[in-house]
């Protein structure tokens, strides 16, 4: 179940005439209306993103984009024409005004465009986020690039691959016949009416001249309901958590490391769990991570505590545990489609591998951090040994000081299951212990080999 939203809203001829469904592959479920309005931003991307993924999961009929732009982020752009093209649900735009900038890049996206009465498409010269104009060296290799990439897009869509360069390049010139659409040194802009006019049998752009998305949606012949999406209200922080996933890994990792080198459950512990809770949620925000991704991650946590309480050493439980863990969190952050292979290709897995490497890097000198300083840190200790298992008076490591606590090479038993840590009895001392990662049962006979910081390392000796 990968989580998901919506679908896109369409728009009705004038000009050309509603095209007949058995064209359009006009079907009988449900028509999503996705609106696109305001600036064009990354947090849109992730909205739209879900919407397509519900609308081809669902069944939709049609996913139709309702319009109202100036413009924005390019990238963001670039990213939601790509995830218009992974789906195979019917794409529309209706142009609810303006269609400027980079919103004439998604237009271009979609498999039909219409256009409301009063509205605009095009004008897409690329400036800086303060608004002013790039410098001209950046400039020409921004529109050098990006005029091939609106082409590409027009042309996979059926679009004027010519009428979208002119939205970027003001040195395209377009002709249709005779007649010039589009000068030199002016960068293109159409009208609604403009943009459907007759172009050598076919319109220059807009399919029709819709009033409303219901108009557009009746012209194009799709029978089933009308549906609107909404936003969640957790875009954007789904966008910020999905960009910071490696450093949520990071901290998760390095705290379940931690707890396990510790007595009892304590601070590592919690904050690696709220870690790993944050990096689902925003990926599932993100329309990412679907519910069985944290399904997988949770039956592998459970297959580990199965291995550490009842079959220390066995091995089986512990592989199986470990690769559904790293497998949910490589799944993930793979940005999947209901219509794609079940496995998808290399490039799917990239971002995914890079993220996991990035977090177990950054965890390893993490580790090796709190092991080395954290120990001297004022009430650090405290901290991870609250909740220690096992109730009687345990001798707090830093008592070996004062020679009132263990030292090393002086031996014992375990007075809990030790996985690794639980209590040790030394005499008449019961003492918090840890093995180096050798789970020892109940009276298993044991011997101090380290004592660091808050840690009192215990070896086995034969029984």
């Amino acid at each position: 179940m990968r989580s998901l939203l919506f679908g896109i809203v369409m728009g009705v001829a004038v000009a050309s005439g509603p095209v007949p469904a058995a064209e359009t592959g006009a079907g009988s479920g449900e028509v999503v209306v996705v609106p696109l309005h305001g600036q064009v931003s990354k947090a849109q991307f992730l909205f739209l993103r879900r919407a397509l993924k519900d609308a081809a999961r669902d069944g939709a009929s049609a996913v139709v984009l309702d319009m109202d732009t100036y413009g924005g982020e390019l990238d963001a752009a670039v990213k939601m024409v790509d995830a218009l093209g992974r789906v195979e649900v019917p794409t529309v735009t209706w142009i609810n005004q303006n269609a400027g900038s980079a919103g004439a890049l998604i237009a271009l996206g979609t498999k039909r465009i219409y256009m409301s009465p009063v509205s605009a498409i095009g004008a897409a010269a690329p400036v800086l986020a303060s608004g002013q104009d790039l410098p001209e060296a950046m400039t020409d290799k921004t529109v050098s690039y990006f005029s091939k990439y609106f082409r590409s897009a027009a042309e996979r869509n059926g679009h004027n691959p010519d009428i979208a360069e002119a939205f970027i390049n003001k040195k395209k010139e377009v002709k249709v016949g005779d007649r010039v659409i589009s000068e030199k040194d002016s960068l293109l802009t159409l009208s609604a009416q403009e943009a459907v006019a007759d172009a050598g049998g076919r319109p220059l752009l807009a399919v029709g001249i819709a009033a409303s998305v219901e108009e557009a949606v009746k012209g194009e012949g799709f029978k089933g309901r009308i549906v609107r999406a909404a936003p969640t209200g957790f875009e954007q922080l789904a966008f910020w958590i999905t960009a910071l996933a490696p450093v949520f890994l990071l901290v998760g990792i390095a705290g379940a490391y931690l707890e396990l080198k510790t007595p009892g459950f304590g601070l590592p512990g919690a904050v690696s769990l709220v870690s790993f809770l944050i990096f689902f949620t925003g990926h599932h925000l993100a329309g990412l991570a679907g519910l069985e991704a944290p399904a997988l991650f949770v039956l592998g946590l459970l297959l580990l505590l199965v291995e550490v309480a009842f079959f220390p050493g066995l091995i089986v439980f512990g592989l199986i545990g470990t690769a559904l863990v790293i497998g949910s969190v490589l799944w993930a952050m793979v940005d999947h489609y209901p219509t794609q292979s079940e496995l998808p290709d290399f490039g799917a897995w990239v971002v995914p591998l890079t993220n996991l490497g990035v977090a177990l890097g950054g965890a390893t000198i993490l580790v090796v951090l709190v092991a080395r300083y954290f120990p001297s840190l004022p009430g650090f200790r405290r901290l991870l040994l609250q909740g220690a298992v096992a109730a009687g008076p345990a001798i707090a490591p830093e008592e070996e000081h004062s020679g009132a606590a263990v030292s090393v090479g002086q031996t014992g038993v375990a007075e809990s299951p030790l996985r690794p840590a639980g209590k040790g009895r030394f005499g008449e001392r019961l003492v918090d212990v840890v093995t180096d990662g050798v789970f020892l049962p109940v009276g298993a006979p044991i011997r101090v080999v380290q004592i660091d910081g808050f840690r009192v390392v215990v070896e086995a000796l034969p029984a």
